[in-house]
């Protein structure tokens, strides 16, 4: 039986439920009804994902009367700028779209972050609401009301927080995934249950390849957006516990950005990320001896990578601008042990000592 999964996400006046099952997408148009009379809706999309569900989603929505919109931009990291979110406010206001309308993200992190920034800051703030369709969208960006886009300076350095009205995940989306974003997602998948749940790193551990994942899909999904909602709750604006979600992400977003985020995605610059750090972690006697192995063998599995070429130099080069700096201080995370992630706080100046 095909049955729907929720988790409530308790932020007060503004809360939301993550829904969870196959087949979702034919049922958002009733869904969306139950939330609020909403009169036009844009879909915002890019344009490989609006090839496979856009007309999908149209059509759910028309069935219940609304008046439909889509914008779609050029699929990939290039497109989250600021120069794309003037084109995608440029269309809004043709569509004449106001307060009381709803933008739709459909499509994986790109166009989560990118269409929920532009709601966040459209008219000061309209409705948005979130279906992701990649596996890192589905268990972390889509989730907890981060909303950026990048600078030439830096991944995600304009942004703010700003909650969507709802989430809707249907797994079957993954389906038409291709294998290396699947891959891709479950660099943060993996990444989620060795900063919070032991049991779901030591369910990769034992899966045999993508086809169980994809199988086990609702399962992965919700123990990860379990882990998410309750890092969310007690910490909505990141600056406490809620950035070790970011566990192999200071390392990884310089690697994206040294690369101008075209030889790496996202999923990968995170998996060399967090080996690269529990290497040094390892060495420095604050995880246990083998932990970074552990890591790597089940990275591997699932043909992620786990070392970089770039020159300690580089690296530094890109920490230096990241968003997770607070004045004289940088927050790294690392692990105290499988399923238990900390912050470990140093001193910039300080901080060639660590990276080698």
């Amino acid at each position: 039986m095909n049955r729907e999964k929720e988790i409530f996400i308790d932020l007060k006046e503004r809360s939301y439920k993550i829904e969870i099952k196959r087949g979702l997408l034919e049922e958002i148009g009733k869904k969306i009804k139950k939330i609020k009379e909403y009169n036009k809706i844009v879909i915002i999309t890019d344009e490989n994902v609006g090839k496979f569900y856009l007309d999908r989603l149209t059509k759910t929505l028309r069935e219940e009367n609304f008046l439909v919109y889509d914008i779609i931009i050029p699929a990939g990291e290039k497109s989250k700028n600021l120069y794309e979110a003037e084109k995608v406010y440029n269309d809004l206001a043709l569509y004449k779209i106001t307060r009381g309308d709803l933008i739709i993200t459909l499509g994986g992190g790109v166009v989560g972050d990118l269409g929920g920034f532009v709601a966040s800051t459209f008219l000061r703030g309209i409705d948005f609401i979130q279906v992701p369709t990649s596996l890192l969208s589905q268990i972390d960006s889509s989730i907890g009301g981060k909303v950026a886009v990048d600078l030439p300076s830096g991944k995600n350095m304009v942004g703010s927080f700003y909650q969507p009205k709802g989430v809707f995940i249907d797994p079957e989306l993954l389906k038409t995934l291709p294998t290396r974003y699947l891959h891709d997602g479950l660099g943060e998948t993996i990444k989620c249950g060795l900063i919070r749940d032991k049991k779901l790193f030591e369910l990769f551990e034992n899966i045999k390849g993508d086809s169980e994942v994809l199988e086990r899909a609702e399962e992965i999904i919700f123990g990860c957006c379990m882990v998410k909602k309750v890092m969310v709750e007690n910490d909505e604006f990141d600056r406490g516990d809620r950035m070790i979600l970011n566990f192999g992400h200071t390392i990884g977003h310089s690697i994206e950005k040294n690369y101008n985020y075209e030889t790496y995605t996202h999923g990968e610059c995170v998996s060399i990320g967090m080996c690269e750090i529990t290497k040094i972690s390892e060495k420095l006697g604050l995880t246990p001896k083998g932990t970074a192995d552990r890591i790597k063998i089940l990275l591997e599995k699932f043909s992620l990578p786990t070392t970089t070429t770039l020159s300690k130099e580089k690296i530094l080069e890109g920490i230096s601008s990241d968003k997770k700096n607070f004045g004289n201080k940088i927050n790294l995370i690392i692990l105290k042990d499988i399923g238990n992630g900390e912050i470990f706080k140093i001193d910039s100046k300080d901080l060639e000592k660590y990276i080698v």
